[in-house]
């Protein structure tokens, strides 16, 4: 009998590597090897093939113990032959080649003190479900969709994503894990520039002018819907915050939330010089004195 390939050498690997440095190196080759990376090359089409076949037995401890031990007793064959972790040989027909493909394999064991072979037909691997990380913007986790994403194997998906997602959401995609296995998406949602998400209400800082502020008016407000019209009370203080209704995301349950808008008093740091008179104008007329009380108090 021959040898099986050796799975090590295909992942450029030791023996004695441990779990985190194989998942590694098949990633790496996943994909620089994957069909959609190396259209029309056949090599590289057969060495992904190689690769996955190596991935699969030695990413499972029970079956990469099984592998050391066989390579032990020396009664295994490489991959051109019947083994257990190997393919079909050369004088395969058409349809054995499909199966090979489908990941059916055989293997030819030998009981002890005997001669008698004992066949062993083996179905498919078992399917395994499997996990990835997706960062999404807010406005991609709240109105859904389709996106593109590219697994760590190499796979690339279209996939619909619902609406209303929140972080930590985890999305089952049935059938795209390992051998009809499932996908499960982690959903983290991005920090925004402007929107801050607390609980089930969003939170922002909104700047008004001290007019504004003393005279009150309706000002624009961004939400993740669009823009609103806010009234801004007069008077209103910089820090005070304003309550939108039904304005901000929402929870577990799918219950929203609110917007609370914190008014932010600006000054300009340039002004006209007819500005600049009616502010003089304003200074010798007005009355309030903000640190009346701390004068007071010394």
């Amino acid at each position: 009998m021959q040898e099986v390939g050796n799975y090590y050498e295909m992942l450029g690997v030791t023996k004695n590597a441990s779990s985190s440095e194989i998942k590694k190196a098949y990633r790496t080759l996943a994909i620089k090897y994957h069909p959609d990376r190396n259209l029309g090359n056949k090599a590289a089409e057969e060495k992904f093939k190689d690769i996955n076949e190596a991935y699969e037995i030695l990413s499972d401890q029970t079956r990469r113990v099984q592998y050391d031990q066989s390579i032990n007793r020396k009664k295994f064959i490489n991959k051109t032959g019947l083994g257990n972790f190997g393919r079909n040989n050369g004088a395969e027909t058409k349809a054995n080649a499909t199966n090979r493909d489908r990941s059916r394999v055989e293997s030819e064991d030998f009981r002890p003190g005997t001669t008698k072979r004992t066949r062993v037909v083996n179905s498919r691997p078992a399917s395994r479900d499997i996990e990835a990380k997706l960062t999404l913007g807010l406005d991609e986790a709240y109105r859904g969709g389709k996106r593109k994403i590219r697994l760590e194997d190499g796979r690339s998906l279209e996939v619909e994503m619902p609406e209303k997602m929140i972080n930590g959401q985890r999305i089952r995609l049935k059938g795209q894990g390992i051998e009809a296995g499932d996908l499960y998406l982690k959903i983290t949602v991005a920090r925004h520039p402007f929107f801050e998400i607390q609980g089930e209400n969003i939170y922002c800082q909104v700047p008004v002018t001290p007019t504004e502020a003393i005279l009150g008016s309706a000002i624009e407000v961004p939400t993740i819907d669009g823009l609103v019209k806010v009234s801004v009370p007069n008077g209103v203080r910089s820090g005070q915050r304003l309550r939108l209704a039904n304005k901000g995301y929402f929870d577990k349950l799918g219950n929203r939330g609110d917007q609370l808008v914190e008014i932010q008093i600006f000054t300009p740091k340039e002004i006209t010089e007819e500005e600049k008179e009616l502010y003089e104008k304003l200074r010798s007329l007005e009355q309030f004195n903000p640190r009346k009380n701390i004068l007071k108090s010394l």
